[in-house]
């Protein structure tokens, strides 16, 4: 009945290496794909390497069972498992922007790696042989859980991570008592069918999916924000395009203490048509370009800036009063006035037309806000163009006479 009992927990235990085995490889594949895709791809490199060095413990530990070079096999197993452990330190680094210590790592290695061989011939039911074997993995865990900390991000899948990552290490350590308290057996062959060895064997199954599926969870959140983010950038002007726009306004009116009034500017390039039928779509691309930076290096850092489309710009200023809006409306024309333009001739220099109207109070509408400015610069348009004018003034103010409007 002993043995029976012995085989069929040698047989447990042979099932889930396999089990182990095609998962890592499975992770590995996933990660491998879902790398392609990731803004930081070298993370899901290094996790892809680290599952797939993993994997190579099941194998050596299926070497134990029927080979003869028990010592070398045990090596292998502890050295594949401790090196992916911190492998996927190294991708958590790179995901997280918490670079890895290479010296931190290195002395782990070159500690843990001679103390394994050195604690081999020690039973393996010994607390020395449980201290040297499980610590070196739960201090990788561990070393992986406070980068996760170190980055400040605490997004769901982040704390999700990090609770793993104790957990697992928590794992480790607690098998420092429970390998003496339920012996596997002095040698490597015993411990392998113990039933202590099928249990061990099972929770870091558990542990390892659940973490290997965090990861993936963390790099999909990341790919779909960025994905995301993309969508609401103009890929010429690198402004937010329309939607992108209304969104960031929309966060900022939802504010509890949103101080008002706000402002928002609408404007567009004069005689732009005429750039592109005389100098072609490229230098119109290019004006566009120079508008675009020309905005957001002036707008201070809360203003929100996006192109509507074609030669339409907009401005949010949050807190700002109308007044303030005009006389940086005015500033941003004169800038844009006296700014040379790739591939245009040196000589010419372009314009452009604003409209500004203000956000009093909560019960105005941002809709109505910016169709007032858009009128605005309508006004400023007919007028003569290189203008800008206020939502409700008649006629557009000359350039040389804005300080006395103002």
């Amino acid at each position: 009945m002993r043995v029976l009992e012995t085989d069929i927990s040698m047989n447990g235990a042979l099932f889930l290496l396999t089990v182990n085995f095609l998962i890592a490889q499975l992770f590995c594949a996933f990660f491998l794909v879902i790398s392609r895709r990731s803004r930081i791809p070298s993370a899901g490199l290094w996790f892809a390497a680290a599952f797939a060095v993993a994997s190579l413990s099941a194998v050596f530990e299926v070497m134990i069972r029927y080979g003869d070079f028990d010592r070398i096999a045990s090596f292998g197993a502890f050295s594949s498992v401790l090196s992916a452990l911190l492998m996927i330190r190294v991708g958590i680094g790179r995901l997280y922007a918490v670079p890895a210590n290479i010296w931190t790592i290195t002395a782990l290695l070159c500690a843990a790696l001679p103390l394994n061989l050195m604690i081999y011939d020690l039973p393996r039911g010994s607390f020395a042989h449980s201290l040297g074997y499980q610590m070196p993995f739960a201090i990788a865990e561990l070393i992986c859980a406070v980068a996760v900390y170190r980055s400040g991000r605490r997004e769901t899948a982040d704390r999700v991570l990090m609770a793993l990552l104790l957990v697992t290490a928590g794992n480790f350590a607690s098998k420092v008592y429970f390998a003496v308290k339920f012996s596997g057996g002095d040698t490597a062959q015993a411990y392998l069918g113990s039933t202590f060895a099928l249990v061990s064997q099972s929770l870091s199954a558990v542990l390892v999916v659940s973490t290997g599926l965090t990861l993936l969870a963390v790099i999909v959140v990341e790919i779909m924000d960025d994905a995301k983010a993309n969508s609401e950038i103009d890929p010429l002007s690198g402004l937010l395009n329309r939607r992108g726009f209304d969104a960031r306004v929309s966060q900022i009116l939802a504010r509890p203490m949103s101080a008002y009034p706000h402002s928002v500017i609408v404007c567009d390039l004069d005689h732009f048509k005429a750039v592109n039928d005389t100098y072609g779509h490229g230098a119109g691309d290019q004006v566009i370009l120079a508008f675009g930076r020309m905005l957001a290096g002036h707008a201070p850092p809360e203003a929100i800036c996006a192109r509507f489309g074609g030669e339409e710009f907009a401005i949010f200023l949050p807190s700002t009063g109308e007044t303030t809006g005009y006389l940086f409306a005015q500033g941003l024309r004169n800038s844009f006035s006296s700014l040379a333009i790739i591939g245009l001739p040196d000589t010419v220099r372009l314009s452009a037309s604003f409209g500004v109207c203000a956000l009093a109070s909560p019960g105005d509408s941002i809709v109505d806000t910016i169709k007032g400015a858009d009128s605005a610069l309508y006004d400023a348009k007919k007028g003569g163009r290189n203008r800008v004018n206020r939502a409700g003034q008649a006629i557009s103010v000359n350039p040389e006479g804005w300080q006395a409007q103002a």
